[in-house]
């Protein structure tokens, strides 16, 4: 099979990758899916997948023992490239978890729910970490495509990105605050919750990636 046609989904330690992997083989179709720590699949592969799991500080640190980070960075200049949970936190120039800098796509950064604002509309408490499904309002995107608007999808995460760019915003969700869980711009879509786990709507998404020309 040609480079041309694998999809390489990021692996650098952090995370268990085989429902990522599992849900893209399902819509991938004639396109190989590789889970790979190897930067020279990744340079070859047609397009990238950067999935993430944990602390922020220990993903980037992960990423960088194992070399990783100029391969990412470069995928993100012109590979179609899905970001899911903490890679799309990791896009980003700062996070508040840890004190720790980010690659540094995206002007903005990812901060910790504000606990004083945790609420639910009837007063009840909202636990963090926000675990669980809830409704995400989108704007037009290719990756929404044939996506209802207020789909839900499975979050698990502590912290939510703050984008200086509020174009780069293709979706949102309410936790106590609204929160950005969706971005997008050029080659780039990245999300807070994890498509692998979302059911229908979420291996959508990923077809939608598969398919996606941007």
């Amino acid at each position: 099979m040609s480079a041309g046609s694998i999809i390489a989904v990021i692996d650098y330690g952090m995370g268990n990758l085989r429902s990522v992997s599992k849900a893209l083989e399902h819509v991938a179709g004639d396109k190989q899916v590789i889970v790979t720590a190897d930067p020279a699949v990744v340079a070859a592969a047609e397009r990238v997948v950067f999935p993430g799991q944990g602390a922020m500080p220990d993903c980037m640190r992960e990423l960088d023992a194992r070399g990783l980070r100029p391969v990412v960075l470069a995928a993100a200049k012109d590979k179609p490239f899905l970001g899911i949970c903490i890679g799309l936190q990791m896009l980003f120039d700062h996070s508040e978890e840890g004190d720790f800098a980010g690659l540094g796509v995206f002007a903005g950064d990812v901060t910790r729910f504000p606990e004083a604002k945790m609420f639910a509309a009837d007063g009840q408490r909202l636990k963090v970490p926000h675990m669980g499904w809830n409704n995400v309002a989108h704007k037009p995107h290719a990756l929404w495509a044939d996506i209802d608007d207020g789909a839900r999808f499975y979050f698990v995460h502590s912290y939510c990105v703050q984008p200086a760019d509020s174009t780069l915003v293709t979706g949102t969700t309410d936790y106590g605050i609204p929160f950005t869980c969706a971005v997008g711009r050029d080659n780039i879509f990245a999300v807070q919750f994890h498509p692998e786990k979302s059911a229908r709507d979420g291996l959508q998404l990923l077809q939608n990636f598969v398919e996606w020309r941007p």
